[in-house]
C-alpha cells in the first residue's frame, strides 16, 4: 500500500538531479568502506605462504645446490605462473562477488524535482528526502518530516530490543540526538522500521552517520565456514598428513638404499607435491561464488553462500500464491449489488447504476494513486466505468485512514467533500470483516456467505465493500463507531503465470513438492490449485483449521495436504516446524516482516525482491528479483548441477593425484629409476588447476538433473560412491602409466622410459577431464555437449606437451629424449583401454544406481 498519499508529497520537491550528482561527488558514497580488493602483491604474499609454493622453493634451493641451475630457474620460474593462475581465479570469484554486491545493495525511495524515484541506498546523498514504510532498513541517518505510528527497532544501535517512537519535528531540524528514546525526530541508518510510515530528510550519509562511526569494525568479523569447506579442510588435511607420513618414508628408504639424501630429498619432496590436495579449497571458493553469480542471471540474489549447498537437497518448495504463482496482476471479473451479479468484460458501454455505488466508495477506500494490484484494479474499472460522472470525487479531501490490522481485516478512509460538513467514510476489506462492521443480521450474513462462496468457487478473491455518513466533529478511535451500510462485493483474479505449469511438472519429476500458501478462500484457493496441477489440490487446510491443531496433528495432515488458505504470515513459522518435523528439507517464501521468522527457520528462505520488505530480504537465504516462481526451480536446477560438478572436480583432482603420487612412490619402493621428478609434477599442476577449477565449473547440468530425487542433506560431499570412483579410476591410470614405464625400463634407456611414463600420465590427465564430465553419459555423448574452456585447455596442453618432448632445451630439463613413433602408439593404446575400462565402470555404476531407484 502506497502509505504516502497520506502526506502533502505534492509540496515536497526534494534536490534536483544535478544537485544530487554534485553532492555525490563532494560527499562520496552512502556505504561504509568494505573489505579491499586482493591486489597483486597481496595475492603474490599469500602463494608464497601456501605449501605447494614452499615446496617449490624447497626443490629449486636442492637443484641449485646440486649444481643443477636450469632445472632450478625452470622451477622457481614456475611460481610466476600458479601465480599467474591464481591472480586469474582471485580476479574471476571478485568479479562475481563484485556483481552479487551490486545487486544485494539496498534501495532507497527519495523524492527528486517533486517526483518519486527508488535509487541505490549508496547513492543518497545529504537533504534527500526519502520516504520510509514498514519493513524498510533506514539507508541513512534522517530527520522526521511527518510521520504516522513510527516506530523504530534501534536495537543494532543501543542493545535495548524494544522499539522506540518517532515524531516529526519539522523540516529544518538538524541537531545532534543520539538514539535510543521515545518521541524523537531522528532515524539512523542500518535500523529497521516496525511500525507506520513517514517523511524524513537525510542528515548524515556514509561514514558520518552513527553506524559509520563503528563500521570499520564489521571488516575484522569473519564468517563461519560452512559445511562443505569443514569437510574439504578435512580431507586436505587427512591427505597432507598421508603425503607428510609417505615422504618421510621416501627420503629415509631412498638415502638408505641408494647413499644419495639429496636425491632422496627430492624424491620425497616430489610425493608430497604429487599428494598435497592444494586444489581443493581453491576448487570450493570458486564453485560458490560463481555459482550464487550464475544463479543471480536467474533472477536470484544469494545473500547466503552456503545456501547454494543446500539447494540441491530441496524437497519441499513452500509458496505464496500471489505474485508469485500468479501474475500480482488483479483484475474485477465480477460485481455483486442489490441483489444481482455483473462481468464487467461483458459491459461494451456503461455500467448499470445500481452498480455505481460500489465502484464509487471502493475507489475512496483505495490509494489514489495505488501500488496494490487490487487497489490498481480497482482505479482500473473506475477510469473505465465511472469516467465524467459525478461519482469521481477529486476535489473531495482525505482526512484519516483507519488501517487494516490483525484484528479487523479490513480498512476505512475517511473523506470531506468540498461543499459538505458531514464526513464519508469508505471501507473495503474481507466479507466477513466488512459483514461485522456493517452489524448484518444473521439472515443476511447467511445469504452474503452464498454469494461470496459462490464468487469464491469460480477461483476470485472476494472483498466486501461498505459507506457510511459521520455528522459529529470528532472521529472515533475506531472503524466500530461508524453505522456502516454494506455496498457490495467485488470478484478479483489474478491469473497464473506463464511457465507455472511446466514448472510444478519439473518439481513433481524431481521427487520435489510445492505448496501453496495463500490469504484466500479454501475454494478460490483449489481452484487456482486444480489450474496450476497441484496434486492433492481437494485438500485444504484454513489458517483457522491449523490454530486449532497440535504440532503432531498438524505434522500428520501436513503430509497429504499441498494447499493452505486464509493464513496469516505468523503461521507459517508452524508449517515450516511441521515439515522439518517430518524430515523435509524446506524452501519457504515470504515478503512481510511477519515472514522473517519462517524465513530464517526454514534451510532456505527466499524472499520476493520486488514486494518483499527488507527485513524479509535480510532474513532470507536467496532473494527472488521478479517474484518468479519459475526462477525459484531454475534455482533449484542450478544448485543441484553445481554440486554435482563440484563433485566432478573433487573425483577428478583425487582421481589425477593417484597416479602422480602412485609414480613418484613405487619406483623409490621398486629400486627403479626415478619417473617423476618436481618439474614433472609442476607441468602436471598447470593442466589440473585450470581443468578442475574452469572446465568443470562450466559443464552443463546433467540431463536427468531434475528427474532424480533431492540429494541427502547428510550425504557428504566426497562420499563412499565418490572415494570408490576416484580409486578406481585412479588405480587404471595408475596401472597403465607403471606398466609403460616398467616395460620402457626392460627395453629402454631411463629418460626414453620416462618420457613414454609422462605422456601417459598427460594424455591420461585429459582422458580423465572427459570421463568425469558426466557420471551418466559417455564421452561420445558428450562431446555434443559445448565447453569452451574444455578445449582451450586440452589443446594447450597437447601443444605443450608436443613441444616438451620435441625441443633439446626441454629434453634437458625434464630429462627426456625422443621417442619412435609406435612408442608413441603403444601409449596411447594404453590411455584408450583405460579410457574402456572406466567407461565400463561408469555404466555399470550407472546401471546399478538406476536399479536402486526403480525398486
Amino acid at each position: 500500500m502506497n502509505h504516502t498519499d497520506q502526506f502533502d508529497t505534492e509540496n515536497i520537491k526534494g534536490l534536483s538531479n544535478l544537485d544530487a550528482e554534485k553532492r555525490l561527488d563532494k560527499q562520496g558514497y552512502n556505504e561504509i568502506p568494505c573489505t579491499e580488493k586482493k591486489g597483486i602483491i597481496q595475492i603474490g604474499l599469500e602463494v608464497i605462504r601456501e605449501p605447494m609454493f614452499l615446496l617449490l622453493l624447497a626443490c629449486g634451493v636442492l637443484y641449485l645446490f646440486s649444481g643443477e641451475i636450469q632445472e632450478a630457474l625452470m622451477l622457481l620460474g614456475f611460481v610466476f605462473v600458479v601465480m599467474g593462475i591464481t591472480f586469474y581465479q582471485e580476479q574471476k570469484t571478485e568479479q562475481a562477488l563484485e556483481a552479487l554486491r551490486d545487486l544485494s545493495a539496498p534501495w532507497a525511495l527519495v523524492i527528486r524535482e517533486g517526483r518519486k524515484l527508488r535509487i541505490p541506498g549508496r547513492e543518497l546523498v545529504k537533504d534527500d528526502i526519502l520516504i520510509l514504510s514498514e519493513g524498510n532498513r533506514v539507508p541513512a541517518d534522517a530527520a522526521a518530516i511527518s510521520c504516522t505510528s513510527f516506530s523504530v527497532d534501534e536495537s543494532l544501535l543501543t542493545g535495548e530490543s524494544v522499539p522506540v517512537r518517532k515524531t516529526a519535528a519539522g523540516r529544518e531540524t538538524s541537531a545532534d540526538t543520539s538514539p535510543g528514546g521515545d518521541d524523537l525526530p531522528f532515524v539512523y541508518s542500518g535500523t529497521l522500521v516496525v511500525q507506520g510510515h513517514g517523511i524524513f530528510k537525510v542528515t548524515a550519509t556514509g561514514l558520518d552517520t552513527e553506524i559509520g562511526s563503528i563500521g570499520r569494525s564489521l571488516n575484522i568479523l569473519e564468517p563461519e565456514d560452512t559445511p562443505l569447506q569443514k569437510q574439504t579442510a578435512r580431507m586436505v588435511r587427512i591427505l597432507a598428513l598421508m603425503g607428510l607420513i609417505l615422504c618421510i618414508i621416501v627420503v629415509v628408504v631412498f638415502g638408505i638404499t641408494r647413499g644419495s639424501w639429496t636425491g632422496g630429498f627430492l624424491a620425497g619432496l616430489s610425493l608430497a607435491m604429487a599428494m598435497l590436495p592444494e586444489e581443493f579449497p581453491v576448487v570450493l571458493t570458486i564453485f560458490m561464488a560463481l555459482g550464487a553469480w550464475r544463479i543471480s542471471q536467474h533472477r536470484v540474489l544469494t545473500r547466503r553462500i552456503p545456501a547454494i549447498e543446500t539447494l540441491g537437497s530441496a524437497t519441499v518448495l513452500c509458496v505464496d500464491k500471489t505474485g508469485t504463482l500468479t501474475m500480482n496482476r488483479m483484475k474485477i471479473v465480477e460485481l455483486y449489488a442489490k441483489g444481482e451479479f455483473l462481468h464487467p468484460e461483458h459491459q461494451t458501454k456503461f455500467l448499470p447504476e445500481k452498480f455505481h455505488e460500489l465502484i464509487e466508495f471502493s475507489i475512496l477506500a483505495s490509494q489514489a494513486d495505488p501500488f496494490d494490484p487490487m487497489e490498481k484494479a480497482i482505479k482500473e474499472l473506475g477510469d473505465k466505468a465511472l469516467a465524467h460522472t459525478e461519482h469521481i470525487h477529486k476535489d473531495w479531501k482525505m482526512l484519516k485512514e483507519y488501517p487494516l490490522s490483525r484484528e479487523l481485516l479490513a480498512m476505512s478512509r475517511v473523506w470531506q467533500s468540498s461543499d459538505g460538513n458531514d464526513f464519508i467514510i469508505a471501507a473495503k476489506g474481507a466479507p466477513e470483516a466488512i459483514a461485522d462492521l456493517c452489524h448484518l443480521s444473521d439472515d443476511k450474513t447467511r445469504e452474503l456467505s452464498e454469494k461470496i462462496d459462490m464468487m469464491s468457487r469460480k477461483g476470485q478473491r472476494v472483498i466486501g465493500v461498505a459507506r457510511a455518513v459521520f455528522n459529529k466533529s470528532e472521529l472515533p478511535g475506531q472503524q466500530h463507531a461508524f453505522l456502516f451500510k454494506f455496498t457490495g462485493l467485488l470478484g478479483l483474479e489474478d491469473p497464473v503465470r506463464s511457465g507455472v505449469n511446466d514448472a510444478i511438472y519439473e518439481c513433481y519429476e524431481a521427487d520435489i513438492r510445492t505448496i501453496m500458501i495463500t490469504g484466500d478462500y479454501p475454494e478460490t484457493a483449489k481452484n487456482i490449485a486444480c489450474q496450476l496441477g497441484l496434486k492433492y489440490h481437494e485438500n485444504c487446510i484454513t489458517g483457522t483449521q491449523l490454530a486449532k491443531m497440535k504440532d503432531q496433528e498438524l505434522a500428520k495432515r501436513i503430509k497429504k495436504v499441498n494447499i493452505f488458505a486464509r493464513m496469516v504470515p505468523a503461521q507459517k513459522l508452524r508449517l515450516v516446524k511441521a515439515l522439518k518435523e517430518n524430515g523435509e528439507i524446506v524452501a519457504m517464501t515470504g515478503d512481510g516482516v511477519n515472514d522473517a521468522p519462517a524465513l530464517k527457520a526454514a534451510h532456505i528462505g527466499i524472499a520476493m525482491g520486488k514486494r518483499g520488505t527488507d527485513v524479509a530480504r535480510e532474513s532470507a537465504s536467496l532473494v527472488l528479483l521478479d517474484d518468479d516462481f519459475g526462477s525459484i526451480v531454475k534455482t533449484i536446477k542450478m544448485g543441484r548441477r553445481i554440486f554435482d560438478n563440484l563433485q566432478k572436480a573433487m573425483i577428478y583432482i583425487v582421481a589425477v593425484h593417484i597416479p602422480i603420487a602412485g609414480m613418484s612412490l613405487i619406483p623409490v619402493l621398486l629400486h627403479w629409476p626415478l619417473a617423476l621428478l618436481p618439474v614433472h609434477i609442476v607441468f602436471l599442476e598447470l593442466i589440473i588447476d585450470p581443468a578442475c577449477s574452469v572446465v568443470f565449473e562450466t559443464e552443463a547440468a546433467e540431463k536427468d538433473c531434475m528427474k532424480r530425487p533431492p540429494r541427502n542433506i547428510k550425504e557428504p560431499l566426497f562420499g563412499k560412491k565418490a572415494v570408490m570412483t576416484s580409486l578406481v579410476q585412479g588405480i587404471v591410470i595408475l596401472g597403465a602409466v607403471a606398466g609403460i614405464y616398467h616395460q620402457a625400463i626392460i627395453s629402454h634407456e631411463d629418460n626414453t622410459a620416462r618420457t613414454l611414463a609422462f605422456m601417459t600420465l598427460v594424455i591420461s590427465n585429459l582422458a580423465l577431464i572427459f570421463i568425469n564430465r558426466s557420471d551418466t553419459s559417455s564421452i561420445l555423448s558428450t562431446l555434443k555437449i559445448a565447453n569452451p574452456a574444455l578445449w582451450w585447455i586440452s589443446t594447450g596442453t597437447i601443444i605443450m606437451l608436443v613441444l616438451v618432448m620435441s625441443l633439446p632445451f626441454f629434453h634437458k630439463l625434464f630429462q627426456f629424449c625422443y621417442v619412435h613413433p609406435e612408442d608413441i602408439i603403444y601409449c596411447l593404446m594404453a590411455v584408450v583401454l583405460c579410457i574402456i575400462i572406466l567407461e565400463g565402470f561408469k555404466k555399470i555404476i550407472h546401471g546399478f544406481k538406476k536399479y536402486l531407484f526403480n525398486v
